[in-house]
This record gives C-alpha cells, sequence and structure tokens, in this order.
C-alpha cells in the first residue's frame, strides 16, 4: 500500500467475535473494503465467556481470508469497541445485518455507539441474499453436530482439522 497521509485516512472496524468468520462476514468485509482506505477486522475477545475456537484460531481464520485484501488487517481487542476504534482513530464502525432481527439489534447498538463517542459512524451493510441464513451460532452448532459447514465459511477455514476448543 503506498504511503498516505495518516491525518485524512478513512479507516473503519469491522467488530465481532467471528466465532468462526463465515461467508456471511467474508462478503460484507470484502465490500467495506471498497469504501475505506483501511478497515481493520476487530476480533473482540470477552473473558468472560469462552469461544468455541481460540482466539488464536480466528485471528489465523481472517488474515487467512483476507490476505488478499492490502487494506484489511486483522485486530483483537477486549472491552468497549467505541473505545477501541478511539484507540485506532477509526471514525467508522461497519456492521452487518443478515434480516430485519439483525437490524433492530444493530440499530441499538449504534445508537448506544453513537452516545459513547458523537464522532463514530456505523455503517450498516446488508449482506448478499444467499448469504442471509448463516450465522456463527448456525454453523458451531452444525460442528457441535459433526456436520460438514465448508460451503457457509471461507475456504481459509478448515473445521475438519480439529481446531476446536470443546
Amino acid at each position: 500500500m503506498e504511503e498516505m497521509n495518516l491525518d485524512c485516512v478513512k479507516r473503519a472496524v469491522f467488530p465481532g467475535s467471528f466465532d468462526p468468520i463465515t461467508r456471511g462476514h467474508e462478503n460484507i468485509l470484502r465490500r467495506a473494503a471498497g469504501l475505506f482506505d483501511e478497515v481493520i477486522v476487530a476480533i473482540g475477545v470477552n473473558q468472560d465467556k469462552r469461544g468455541m475456537f481460540s482466539a488464536q484460531q480466528r485471528i489465523a481464520w481472517c488474515e487467512a481470508t483476507f490476505a488478499d485484501l492490502d487494506n484489511v488487517r486483522v485486530d483483537q481487542f477486549q472491552g468497549l469497541t467505541a473505545d477501541y476504534c478511539r484507540s485506532v482513530d477509526a471514525k467508522w464502525l461497519i456492521r452487518g445485518v443478515r434480516n430485519g432481527g439483525d437490524f433492530e439489534y444493530e440499530r441499538t447498538i449504534a445508537q448506544m455507539t453513537k452516545y459513547l463517542d458523537a464522532g463514530l459512524e456505523t455503517l450498516i451493510l446488508f449482506t448478499d441474499p444467499e448469504h442471509a441464513s448463516i450465522s456463527s451460532s448456525v454453523v458451531r452448532d452444525i460442528v457441535h453436530h459433526g456436520g460438514d459447514v465448508s460451503r457457509f465459511v471461507p475456504d481459509a477455514v478448515d473445521l475438519r482439522a480439529g481446531e476446536s476448543q470443546h
């Protein structure tokens, strides 16, 4: 990536647990990457919740999935998303929506985020229809029961390798 004035970089954060990353997440991020100078895939780590997959595994999957995009980087954070965005000087949050239920939830989160940081804007992108039924929780349930999720996750995610922590 050529050097640019960092004071005018349009930087966005795409936060989530990505436990695991799905084709829906990939769809949203690839489209968002065309809108911003830099997009950070920010993997939230909650010490009170144990994910199905380790943070290190989720980071590796995200890095491999977006290795072809020069303006995407992967990071992890703890705490409030608004605080993380301030720490990396991001003015935009990317959120993905699959359906009306997601929209209502994301609208509430966006409004609370705006309360926490008036300078942080949320951009909501709707996933393409073919990915609307895919969620990380459904993928985890299929994995838990030994099913094949290869068509629901990016090619870089190989869940047959036994990376699960459960």
